[in-house]
C-alpha cells in the first residue's frame, strides 16, 4: 500500500506536538508542585553565633615621681662649741651719719596710769631739781644725731622716797629717756604725806634736753 510522504509527515508532527505538550504539561505540573512545597516549608533563621572573647587587662600602675633633690644644708654652730678665750677685736670707726633716725618713744596709754591718791604733801627731790638735772648724761648718739626736746617721766615714790617704777610719758628716743630714769633711780626724794603720814606717790618729772647746754 502506498502511502502520501506528506501525510505521514503531518500524523507524526501531529504526535511530536502532543508528546512536546504533554511533557511541558507535566513539567509545569512537577515544577508547580515542587515550587508549592518548598514554600510551605518554614526556613528557619540561625542567629549569627557572636564570639566573646575575654582579654586580661593589666592593672594600671601609677609610677611616684622622685622626689626633689634636698636641699644643701647650711651649717649652724653649734652652742656647745668652746669659745676662744682671747679675741681682738679690730678698732672699728663709728659713722653717725650712717646711724638711722631712733624708734619713737614708748606711749602711755590711760590704762597704765594709776589712779590719783590724796595727799597733803607731793614728794620733793633731795637737793632741789637742779642738783638733780646735773647727774642727768645727754646721750652722746642723741648728741651725734642732734635730738633734743623735753622728756616727761612719770615715776612712784614709795614710802621711803625712793622711786621704784617708771612710765614714759612723753619722749624723744635717742636713749633720752633711759638716761632720766637712770638718774631718777640713783635720786632720793621726800615722800608725799597724808594725815602726817608717808604715802606713796606718782610724780612727773619733766626733763629738757638742749644742745647748747652740753659742754664742748
Amino acid at each position: 500500500m502506498y502511502k502520501n510522504p506528506k501525510v505521514d509527515l503531518k500524523l507524526k508532527y501531529r504526535k511530536v506536538l502532543e508528546l512536546c505538550l504533554i511533557i511541558s504539561l507535566a513539567l509545569h505540573t512537577i515544577l508547580f508542585l515542587g515550587f508549592k512545597k518548598f514554600e510551605s516549608q518554614p526556613v528557619e533563621e540561625v542567629a549569627p553565633q557572636l564570639n566573646i572573647v575575654i582579654e586580661d587587662i593589666p592593672k594600671t600602675v601609677q609610677i611616684k615621681a622622685p622626689p626633689p633633690p634636698s636641699r644643701p644644708a647650711i651649717p649652724v654652730a653649734s652652742e656647745d662649741e668652746d669659745l676662744m678665750d682671747d679675741v681682738t677685736i679690730e678698732d672699728t670707726e663709728i659713722k653717725f651719719d650712717e646711724i638711722p633716725p631712733p624708734p619713737p618713744p614708748p606711749q602711755v596709754t590711760e590704762e597704765e596710769i594709776p589712779p590719783f591718791l590724796p595727799f597733803e604733801q607731793q614728794p620733793k627731790i633731795i637737793g632741789g631739781y637742779e642738783a638733780f638735772r646735773k647727774t642727768i648724761i645727754y646721750p652722746e648718739i642723741a648728741i651725734k644725731a642732734k635730738v633734743e626736746g623735753q622728756v616727761i617721766i612719770r615715776t612712784l615714790v614709795n614710802k621711803k622716797g625712793i622711786p621704784e617704777k617708771f612710765q614714759v610719758v612723753k619722749g624723744i628716743g635717742a636713749g633720752c629717756e633711759e638716761a632720766v630714769i637712770a638718774a631718777l633711780r640713783k635720786t632720793k626724794f621726800t615722800p608725799a604725806m597724808q594725815r602726817d603720814r608717808p604715802v606713796k606717790f606718782w610724780i612727773n618729772i619733766p626733763v629738757e634736753f638742749r644742745l647748747v647746754d652740753v659742754k664742748k
